[in-house]
């Protein structure tokens, strides 16, 4: 049976759902002690008095570290990717706090109970600056940067331009012209941040069990910024309980936890609760866009120029930083739309905020964006929002460019919105929407395209991009199973089952023979980003198809020199390889492994008995347009009574190329469009004018159950197999959190129609929504 295309069961699911798991905070170690952290309670302010001389006295304390320890015993934290103006920063405030949440101090104690009581004995001064909130005011070159290193609070500004701007805008027949703004909300996976940092003092060697997605990339600033021999750094990463880009993330936290460990030369915990989570963790998007859109009363889009400001919050990103978004927002805004001119200004600001993180399509801002312009254009027009798009379209033809410049060759955009509104109906619906609004019920239809480079035509990745691709390495066991050690981190994608499909197809063997290696530095290949960005669909599973192929190759050719034979003459079937329609010579790979294990001189000449094979995939072997693309449509009724919506149909038509398992292809979509749906109807990251935060419960911080999620009706745009074997894969687990806030707005939008609404704020609350109807 060929396991690719099939629904096989995740082989995670039974130890994760019978609660055999291995999580972070499972980790119990001899001599084990724990961390708690104090944390400024205001905005911005320099610590004029820090006392922790009672907590040093506390029972059970072992230590109290502050800045000025940890600016003794760490460099400067600086990422090897860091992008804009880089402050210099160190685990610990050192002099002034920067955001509610900051790090003050550590205790370590011998249970997370006794620290919390040690930090709270901390006697804290501070005098209050004035914090920056906005982007006015971190635009104002008056108002003193946050850091006195840098010379503004703009950390970053750049300009993309593309296409003929001023001819595209001389040939408008109108300008639409609106700011759009996306706000601030939190990743909340459901295991938050944490690690156990253990050192021997004997051998040198510190191990760090983190909750990551890029334990590599972990290490290596880990050995950077402690100054620790590499090879006596070890990362471990088994189950995570999601991320979401959260955890790509390497943080001040893990640097105090191995400090800590190194001089206490005890292993010491830190699990982070869910306050500390919502408060310090990291938040996502938060940037505003004034846009300009030149068009002909036909519903032509001939021209773009946007705006974009980015709040980044009070601390770079490390290693990725919130300046490496804008680079990507401003590449796809244009999308796959046929825009003859083209310009971006793009700010990163400094704020008294929590840090700018990844969240699941972090460059969503340009979907989201282009998405609304382009239903606005239809309102301003008096046109349909779903023909303004077929106008508009690429056909996705070899000479089809991105106005920024990539091909779109290849691009089904046109084909998935023309089925999206086939099977939601879209004709039958405005009729209905029509009777519905003669009863006095608002019902609203909404569209929305995307795409994404996962992992792009190839000329966006020439030689593997700038990771070089990624590495594989595959064993052939003694008892004839198989090992794949990955470079991917996985954290609920399902990466041990769905590799394994792809080596057992390649390799001839069970399923159930195989398993794949994760979250060693020790064993895995090196790969500074680990798992984000969509890429495990190609990078991963293109490193692990070449590596097999390679191992496979290995051994018909021990295979054929055995049975005097040539190698394209044999196959390998349910792990026994043996000649092309000749049974009664098979050899069992556990046989041929045994032997070429316990035995390598018997292995015929010219062939190597090492029975494992590390490959590196550069991306030459992919097949396909190389962009995941897509278009969602939903209905919703508008109740004007409370300003609640009710999402009736959620249609997706999904371009991700081959699909290596159904389920797990749907189930990220479906937990995409979720999460969109949240953060446009309930997640909302607040602060007041004085940057105090105001949601640090899920009391304050609403999230969508499954009872407010639609059943998601997907239907998949999917190529014919490969007959040369390229890698047809492309990533799926952003798309539908990319996409979906611009379908539910639009769908909003249209329902409020008949009021004259005009949706420029993403976060659309009852509140929000009986604003907008003018009930309010």
């Amino acid at each position: 049976m060929r396991m690719v295309g099939a629904k096989v069961p995740r082989v995670e699911d039974r130890r994760i759902l019978t609660g055999n798991g291995h999580y972070v905070d499972d980790l119990q170690l001899p001599r084990m002690v724990h961390a708690a952290f104090l944390r400024s309670p205001i905005a911005h302010g320099r610590i004029t008095s820090l006392d922790v001389e009672e907590a040093r006295k506390a029972p059970g304390v072992h230590a109290v570290y502050t800045g000025a320890d940890m600016r003794a015993l760490s460099k400067p934290i600086r990422s090897p990717l860091a992008q804009g103006a880089t402050p210099e920063i160190f685990p610990l405030v050192t002099d002034t706090v920067l955001f509610v949440g900051d790090l003050v101090a550590m205790v370590v104690a011998d249970s997370r109970y006794l620290a919390e009581d040690a930090a709270g004995m901390i006697d804290v001064e501070y005098s209050d600056l004035p914090a920056v909130v906005d982007y006015e005011t971190a635009l104002d070159p008056g108002v003193p940067p946050l850091f006195p290193d840098l010379e503004s609070n703009v950390l970053h500004t750049a300009t993309k331009e593309a296409g003929d701007v001023e001819a595209a805008f001389a040939a408008a027949d109108r300008v639409v012209e609106v700011t759009l703004s996306q706000h601030r909300i939190a990743n909340v996976p459901i295991e938050t941040r944490g690690a156990v940092a253990d050192y021997d003092p004997g051998s040198g060697q510190l191990t760090l069990h983190a909750a990551t997605q890029a334990p590599h990339g972990l290490r290596l600033q880990m050995a950077q910024t402690l100054d620790h021999p590499m090879d006596r750094l070890r990362v471990l990463t088994q189950d995570v309980g999601g991320a979401f880009g959260l955890k790509g993330n390497i943080f001040r936290e893990d640097f105090c936890l191995a400090i800590a460990a190194k001089q206490l030369a005890r292993p010491v915990k830190w699990i982070e609760d869910r306050n500390e989570h919502l408060m310090a963790s990291g938040h996502a998007r938060e940037e505003r866009i004034t846009a300009q859109v030149a068009v002909t009363e036909a519903g032509d889009i001939l021209g773009i120029t946007a705006a974009l400001d980015m709040d980044a919050g009070a601390y770079p990103g490390v290693p990725f930083s919130a300046v490496s978004f804008t680079g990507v927002i401003s590449l796809l805004l244009p999308g796959p739309y046929t825009v003859r001119g083209y310009r971006c200004d793009s700010r990163v600001l400094a704020t008294n905020k929590s840090t700018y993180v990844a969240y699941r399509g972090p460059w969503a801002m340009e979907t989201w964006t282009r998405e609304r312009l382009i239903d606005m254009v239809a309102t301003e027009l008096g046109l349909d929002p779903a023909e303004v798009r077929r106008r508009n379209l690429y056909e996705g033809a070899d000479g089809d460019r991105m106005v920024t410049g990539p091909t779109l060759a290849g691009i089904t955009t046109r084909e998935c919105l023309d089925r999206a509104l086939e099977r939601i109906d879209y004709a039958g619906f405005r009729a209905e929407q029509e009777a519905a609004r003669a009863e006095g019920r608002y019902l609203g239809i909404g569209m929305a395209a995307f795409i994404e480079n996962a992992p792009g035509p190839k000329e966006m990745r020439p030689n593997g991009g700038f990771t070089g691709g990624e590495a594989a390495r595959v064993r052939l066991e003694m008892d004839g199973r198989l090992t794949v050690f990955t470079a991917q981190s996985p954290h609920g994608q399902g990466h041990e089952t769905t590799l394994a499909q792809l080596a057992a197809d390649e390799m001839g063997v069970p399923f159930e023979q195989v398993r794949v290696v994760h979250g060693d530095t020790q064993v895995t290949p090196f790969n500074i980003l680990g798992t984000g960005g969509s890429r495990a669909a190609t990078w991963g599973s293109g490193a692990t198809m070449v590596a097999t192929r390679k191992l496979r190759e290995k051994v018909l050719a021990i295979a054929a020199g055995q049975l005097e034979i040539d190698p394209s003459d044999l196959q390998i079937v349910d792990g026994v390889v043996s000649p092309k329609g000749v049974p009664g010579r098979e050899i069992p790979l556990a046989r041929l492994a045994g032997q070429m294990t316990l035995m390598p001189q018997t292995a015929p000449p010219g062939t190597d008995p090492n029975l494992q094979a590390e490959e590196r995939f550069t991306g030459e072997e992919t097949s396909g347009s190389g962009w995941s693309g897509g278009v969602h449509a939903c209905i919703v009724e508008v109740d004007l009574g409370t300003g609640g919506v009710q999402i009736k149909r959620w249609v997706v038509v999904e371009d991700c190329g081959r699909i290596i398992n159904p389920a797990i292809v749907d189930g990220q979509i479906r937990g995409g469009v979720a999460q969109g749906i949240g953060q446009v109807l309930y997640e909302r990251i607040p602060y007041d004018v004085e940057g105090t935060f105001m949601a640090g419960t899920f009391m304050d911080y609403l999230l969508p159950t499954s009872a407010e999620i639609p059943p998601i009706e997907i239907v998949h745009v999917e190529p014919e197999d490969d007959e040369d074997g390229g890698v047809g894969f492309r990533g799926v687990g952003e798309g539908g959190m990319i996409v979906a806030p611009a379908t539910l707005t639009n769908a909003i939008s249209d329902a409020l129609a008949p009021f004259g609404a005009r949706v420029t704020e993403q976060y659309l609350p009852p509140a929000e929504v009986l604003r907008l109807a003018g009930v309010v």
